[in-house]
């Protein structure tokens, strides 16, 4: 993992990923005048204002990758069974399988984000220092998260063999860089708002963003350090304006619609095309159906209102796959269900849904259309207007906060109403899916449904016991999480819910972690003698916070 010379990598670092970007978000003024002896594409000294959205569009790129099935986001959503899709569906992987992203972090994001931290101290550019360091901060805890140990002080350049470090270690660590990137907002916070892809340059975002994330680790290691994330998450709830608490401060990418370069989703990239994107999860599926839940028709797109499982004629559309199932693929392109409009951005389904009953108040029919005459009901045909892939990448929302907030209610002994954060979770996604679809030409829930959906959460929660409780907060959350599989991922490692479906025929055992990518195993000189070992350890080694076994 070489350092290479970050500025006229940005260059490259831009044009790669300017396809992530919305339209017009970069300018580039001109200078007065131009010195014929430098060379503008190999400047020597980094802009901070360029340097600062590569990071941010390489961290959403290989996060997110170039599907549903692909990069970190991909193959979490896979195990977590929000998509029915490649390998990771029978809990295989290899050391191929997130090659990529490791790459692009370690030799892209990393190195750029030591720039900007090492060349804006010495330039007292303290906001894009600020930034830098929450980035920094959130990205190696997700690479945490996912890989367990890692390469951590020696990355990011000047050393070729980096060794890996433990997992726990890097996390304290973290909550240092956090503590840092806060303090450094207070020092004087000036970020050209272009250069800020996530909150155009709003200091107050990045401290809510920054207190947040950190919120979210307490929360992340309570089973380990139960004293210090129950003495830590109580600090941020007792700072009145710290933490998002509204859907305006989400930690959220928003992708664009051009084509040309590509700004869209990438799950909307993948799926809105002639050859797809894989299957959708059929838990999910049932799930959002026994539940009522409204959200199914955000999420989930019928190709063919009569379609079923294997491509039968007498199902209602909803032809996904289970987990586990390895069955070649029939000719099923034209008919097989696809994603919805949130959050990738995609059509709204609006057709009939035969099996919905009178029990069912909040998913029903109301308005819906059957048979393709009528113009309502939209069979995408992948042209002009079927959907623009303007959706979302909900990294730290409002939502996540409120759900974190109601797991350490009922876990830690926090002191805060469980039920209502629960409630205020719930009605901050509705309203967030609202908002997508609508941005997308698509329907919204009315607010009198969202009131009552919102109303027999509390309800429900009213009459579980504390097991109950907490289950009902994990699917809520879960379902929820659909477009981050990463946090879904991290949620069923540490707590065990949702319960997930059995697979038909798993290739391995449920995967504890990722595997490394195996370029690294053989060119890193710590890890070359043991690379097998080490490797296979990462299928049933639990992080060092998941304590669950």
């Amino acid at each position: 993992m070489k350092k290479a010379n970050h500025y006229s990598h940005i260059l490259k670092n831009l044009r790669s990923y300017l396809g992530l970007a919305l339209v017009g978000v970069f300018t580039i003024s001109c200078e007065k005048f131009v010195d014929i002896n430098d060379d503008p594409n190999n400047p020597t000294e980094p802009t901070l204002n360029l340097l600062l959205p590569a990071t941010q569009l390489s961290l959403v790129g290989h996060f997110s990758g170039s599907s549903a099935t692909g990069g970190l986001n991909g193959g979490a959503t896979t195990v977590s069974q929000h998509v029915a899709s490649g390998n990771l569906n029978r809990w295989s992987q290899t050391g191929n399988t997130f090659s990529t992203p490791w790459a692009g972090f370690y030799t892209e994001t990393i190195p750029d984000l030591e720039t900007i931290i090492s060349v804006g101290t010495e330039q007292e550019e303290w906001g894009y220092v600020a930034i830098a360091k929450l980035q920094k901060a959130y990205l190696y805890s997700i690479m945490v998260d996912v890989w367990g140990d890692i390469p951590y002080s020696q990355a990011g350049g000047g050393y070729p063999n980096p060794a890996f470090e433990n997992g726990q270690e890097i996390y304290d660590s973290l909550f240092d860089l956090i503590d840092e990137g806060l303090s450094d907002i207070g020092k004087g916070f000036s970020v050209t708002s272009s250069a800020d892809l996530f909150f155009q340059g709003s200091a107050e975002k990045w401290s809510r963003m920054g207190k947040s994330l950190k919120l979210k680790l307490l929360n992340q290691i309570r089973l380990v350090d139960a004293v210090r994330a129950e003495t830590g998450i109580k600090a941020l709830i007792a700072d009145a304006d710290g933490l998002i608490d509204d859907n305006r401060h989400d930690f959220t990418f928003q992708y664009g619609t051009t084509v040309s370069p590509n700004a869209r989703h990438p799950w909307f990239v993948s799926w809105y095309n002639t050859g797809r994107g894989g299957y959708v999860s059929m838990p999910l599926i049932d799930r959002l159906k026994a539940q009522d839940d409204p959200r199914l028709r955000y999420y989930i797109f019928r190709m063919d209102e009569r379609r079923g499982l294997a491509n039968s004629t007498n199902g209602e559309g909803y032809y996904g796959r289970y987990p586990g199932d390895g069955t070649a693929s029939p000719a099923d392109l034209n008919t097989r269900a696809i994603v919805g409009i949130y959050p990738a951005g995609g059509l709204y389904d609006n057709g009939t849904i035969p099996s919905l009953t009178e029990q069912h108040v909040y998913l029903n029919n109301d308005g819906a259309v059957s048979g393709t005459t009528n113009n309502s009901f939209k069979v995408a045909l992948f042209t002009n207007g079927d959907g623009n892939g303007a959706g979302i990448l909900p990294l730290i929302t409002n939502f996540m906060v409120k759900f974190i907030r109601a797991e350490a209610a009922l876990t830690l002994n926090t002191g805060e109403d469980a039920k209502q954060l629960l409630k205020d979770g719930v009605e901050a996604h509705l309203t967030l899916v609202n908002a997508v679809s609508a941005s997308n030409g698509g329907q919204t829930i009315p607010p009198a449904n969202i009131n009552g959906f919102v109303y027999r959460i509390g309800e429900q929660f009213d009459a579980a016991d504390a097991a109950g409780k907490m289950e009902l907060l994990m699917m809520q959350k879960w379902i929820a999480l659909y477009g981050n599989g990463v946090e879904a991922y991290n949620d069923y490692r540490r707590t065990g819910l949702p319960e997930l479906a059995d697979l038909l025929a798993p290739l391995d055992e449920y995967p504890m972690r990722f595997y490394y990518s195996e370029t690294e195993l053989t060119s890193n000189e710590t890890v070359i003698a043991i690379r097998d070992e080490f490797q296979r350890k990462q299928q049933f080694t639990p992080v060092f916070w998941d304590v669950n076994d």
